[in-house]
């Protein structure tokens, strides 16, 4: 992949935040989730790679754009092949109800790469570069506190842990504050707060929880380019979803998945801009004169190269905003 499709990509992830984000707080969570999806795959076509969808809206019944197996940008400009993973809006509910944590995020990697997860539970650990290949996701709640302290140099009570506010995580959480470590709860988006695991201006330590598998695989782009460590084990909850797994060839559909399982390879681009406000990203501000405000995070693996990106937008240039 050459290193402009990473700044092409950040522009992708910008429409989608701009157009998702006149839906904040009104209510319309499906509406907002389409704006998202529109103005990303309009921005798609004019970048020049051959893209194929590998994680995305879903099915080619169940979406009209963006659906797995989609070709994405333009090929006749000759552009390198990849594996694109999507999610135009992180947090629809987030939007409709003007909650933080809200963002675009796009994942690449080189054709073959990405793991294609299906829409099923996934079960996740992340954790920066300090403790990468140091902990398990099998291993105690209690043993990782440990571990991630003594990475991090830091007392067991100063290590904090990240995890979705749900009533099956709560022996998660349990296990965290009888170790005596701190708790930090966020309601939806679990690719932001994974991600946050491995910035150390967070503050955050270490993330576990069950999840999303497909949000999972976008995680995992994200955390290598940070050079983190991520493992994750699919939860299929019936045959059904145990033969999808087999399908992706998944011998064991519940075998731990360590990072490159889920993106192999040297090479991966992740951009995401924020929507609302939350742990990674600032929220589209509208600042008056038809100025908006967006600020977004793009990196690549092979370069471990992190850029934290501000864009002041015109809308009155911007023709692909449906809401004009």
């Amino acid at each position: 992949m050459e290193r402009e499709l990473a700044l092409e990509i950040v522009r992708v992830t910008e429409m989608a935040a701009l157009a998702s984000s006149h839906w904040m707080g009104r209510g319309k969570k499906n509406e907002a989730d389409g704006a998202a999806t529109s103005a990303m795959r309009a921005m798609f076509d004019t970048i020049n790679m051959r893209g194929t969808v590998v994680i995305g809206e879903g099915e080619l019944d169940e979406a009209p754009m963006l659906y797995i197996g989609e070709k994405l940008g333009n090929p006749d400009a000759g552009g390198p092949e990849v594996d694109i993973a999507v999610d135009p809006l992180e947090g629809t509910t987030i939007v409709a109800k003007g909650h933080n944590n809200a963002m675009s995020v796009i994942a690449v990697g080189d054709r073959g790469t990405l793991l294609h997860a299906p829409d099923m539970y996934m079960m996740k650990m992340a954790a920066g570069k300090r403790a990468a290949g140091k902990i398990n996701l099998f291993d105690p709640v209690d043993k990782m506190i440990e571990v991630v302290a003594e990475a991090n140099n830091k007392r067991i009570s100063d290590v904090t842990v990240i995890v979705q506010e749900r009533e099956r995580h709560q022996h998660i959480i349990d296990a965290v504050r009888d170790k005596g470590a701190r708790v930090k709860l966020f309601g939806d988006g679990d690719v932001g707060a994974a991600i946050a695991a491995c910035l150390p201006h967070t503050g955050i330590d270490l993330f576990l929880g069950i999840g999303g598998a497909p949000e999972g695989v976008i995680s995992a782009a994200a955390i290598k380019c940070l050079g983190g460590d991520m493992q994750a084990q699919l939860k299929p909850q019936n045959d059904a979803e145990r033969e999808r797994c087999i399908k992706m060839g998944l011998a064991d559909p519940e075998q731990l998945l360590a990072l490159n399982d889920m993106v192999k390879g040297e090479d991966a681009i992740f951009a995401a801009t924020g929507v609302s406000d939350g742990e990674l990203l600032q929220g589209v501000r509208y600042l008056g004169d038809d100025m908006v405000e967006t600020h977004s995070l793009v990196m690549r693996a092979q370069t471990k190269t992190i850029r934290f990106v501000r864009a002041l937008h015109n809308v009155e240039h911007k023709p692909n905003l449906l809401w004009k």
